[in-house]
């Protein structure tokens, strides 16, 4: 009698992850999708898909738990997988629920509140910005004596520079956490760093990173999402001393906040004024802009495609890391003033995709040579400024 093929639940209410869809799909799952009733119409790989279920917007969590629970009662779920950070939770309740294995709500906690991840990296040794909690008003002031402005005040569960505010006196803040009411705990308030910003994308197999790509960003995510700008991100040259640094602090990290298998995606940000590397946040998904892209050009991996062989193998150790490639790659992407801007024009041979979506210009680029990719994103990044770029106001809150 042949064994039965996994199932597996994939949650997302953004438009993404297809190529883990199609991955489970070609190691023999059943591939089911929960998503939002407005992306009925988007981009899915319907032939790997054996059947979709659509949420209306803003269901409680709840009343998830329930529809999830009634098809279980005809559907064997083996794993449930959030596609997005702010499908996490979901995922970690209906997980815990139905008794599927994986992450955890404790665990997730750490990948989603950043007030969570920060104590925890605290605790284990990890350098942190320093900062307090929105609760108690006499912490605050404490803080406020102690630690030098200017700071920023961070919503704990949002992704990117969603939300951030700079603040740049103590009067400042006490308007602002005013205004947000009994919302502001859901806050924190972190000494603000000058510094370059660098992230590490990481493949993790039973608490071990097999695979990590150390990038930095072009311009620090904050400047770019606040300010607007053209966005860029390279492979940091290899075997160099940030490399090797990112990647050891990377790696405890990683076992710090206890992910034990999937893909992480962490920032941290070198200080200008004492050159130290700092935790920023780490979420247990692909990196977005086109980081993925970017990651398989240098490296011939798919993050997407090892996440969901990880999740497919579960813990029977039958998960191995196909060979990687050790070349170097950038993207550049911008917010354009044209539908579908033309970028013809950039026809260097180091070009290799085309990033195709509305209102957006974007390349991403490879080369054996790391200031090669450095160079011509610097040299794209003023063209970009001048042919495309437009500036949206600053959102505080995501977008599908």
């Amino acid at each position: 009698m042949n064994a039965r093929r996994l199932s597996i639940l994939c949650i997302t209410t953004y438009e993404k992850g297809q190529e883990f869809m199609r991955e489970c799909k070609r190691q023999g799952c059943r591939v089911l999708l929960l998503t939002a009733e407005k992306l009925r119409d988007a981009d899915w790989p319907r032939e790997s898909l054996d059947d979709t279920f659509y949420l209306p917007e803003n269901l409680p969590l709840h009343d998830i738990v329930q529809a999830v629970t009634h098809l279980a009662r005809t559907q064997k779920l083996d794993r449930i997988v959030a596609l997005d950070e702010y499908d996490m939770e979901t995922a970690s309740t209906l997980r815990e629920h139905l008794r599927v294995p994986g992450m955890g709500l404790t665990t997730m906690r750490y990948f989603r509140d950043k007030l969570a991840m920060r104590m925890r990296a605290l605790d284990r040794g990890a350098r942190v910005p320093d900062f307090v909690p929105v609760v108690n008003r006499d912490d605050i002031r404490y803080y406020l004596e102690h630690v030098p402005g200017p700071w920023v005040l961070k919503p704990r569960q949002e992704a990117s520079a969603i939300g951030i505010k700079k603040i740049h006196a103590a009067e400042e803040l006490w308007p602002v956490l005013e205004q947000l009411g009994d919302k502001q705990s859901s806050f924190l308030l972190e000494k603000f760093l000058p510094g370059a910003v660098f992230h590490v994308d990481s493949v993790v197999s039973e608490n071990e990173v097999v695979f990590a790509n150390v990038s930095k960003y072009g311009k620090p995510p904050m400047n770019v999402a606040q300010g607007g700008g053209v966005f860029t991100t390279f492979t940091v040259p290899r075997d160099s001393a940030d490399d090797a640094g990112l990647r050891q602090i990377n790696r405890e990290l990683i076992v710090a906040l206890g992910l034990v298998r999937g893909v992480a995606h962490a920032e941290f940000i070198q200080a200008h004024a004492d050159g130290h590397f700092y935790f920023l946040e780490c979420a247990a998904r692909v990196g977005g802009a086109y980081i993925n892209e970017m990651v398989e050009a240098a490296t011939g991996l798919n993050l997407w495609r090892e996440w969901a062989r990880i999740e497919v193998a579960g813990g029977d150790g039958t998960y191995q890391l196909p060979p990687v490639r050790e070349e170097y790659a950038g993207v550049i992407l911008s917010l354009a003033r044209q539908e579908d801007p033309d970028t013809s024009g950039y026809n260097e041979p180091e070009v290799c995709l085309r990033i195709k979506k509305h209102h957006h210009a974007g390349l991403v680029l490879r080369s054996m040579d790391s200031q090669r990719v450095q160079s011509l994103l610097e040299n794209y990044a003023g063209r970009f400024s001048e042919e495309f770029l437009a500036v949206a106001p600053q959102r505080d809150k995501p977008t599908a």
